[in-house]
């Protein structure tokens, strides 16, 4: 199987997320950096989801600035410390195909606190293509406050966009001459 970005974080969206969440938003940067998955749960918590399809893409993750922190004091700016979680977040997840995974690469997550769920090719691709997987829950973030109702909304209304969006480009793709 040819595993995409989009593959991954539509199995993520209908398989993992989609019970405990009221919205679900791809590629989105309300958090202050971006998520490949944003999913706002029933009960108004950020879930972050990293859609890595490359061990290298999953070392690299470690050095994106969501998980730094840059302390300042009255001696000035401190050196960088790790963050367990990125802001905003409550609990946060790498989601990968499982034939690129093996344990070893725990030692590269960032955080600990890192959920991972695999992905593998399912046995009935019709009914169901892909199977996802929890290799490793996610330690949730006890310092993360719940989102306001109308945070929810402004996130839903940008989910919203993005639909119809989508539907006018899928419009167009079918309507062009080859």
């Amino acid at each position: 199987m040819k595993w995409t970005e989009h593959t991954i974080a539509r199995a993520i969206a209908l398989q993992t997320l989609a019970r405990k969440c009221v919205v679900l938003v791809d590629n989105c940067n309300w958090t202050g950096h971006e998520c490949d998955v944003l999913a706002v749960t029933t009960d108004l918590r950020i879930i972050d989801v990293e859609v890595k399809i490359s061990r290298a893409d999953l070392k690299a993750d470690a050095k994106k600035e969501k998980w730094w922190e840059r302390i300042t004091s009255y001696q000035g700016m401190g050196p960088p410390q790790l963050r367990p979680h990125p802001r905003k977040v409550w609990k946060h997840y790498y989601a990968l195909p499982a034939e690129i995974w093996d344990d070893s690469l725990l030692a590269f997550l960032p955080s600990p606190a890192s959920g991972v769920l695999l992905l593998r090719p399912g046995q009935n691709p019709d009914a169901m293509p892909v199977v996802v997987s929890c290799q490793r829950r996610a330690t949730p973030n006890k310092d993360a406050a719940r989102i306001t109702a109308q945070s929810a909304i402004d996130i839903a209304r940008l989910a919203n966009l993005r639909m119809w969006e989508s539907y006018h480009q899928a419009r167009h793709r079918v309507l062009e001459p080859a």
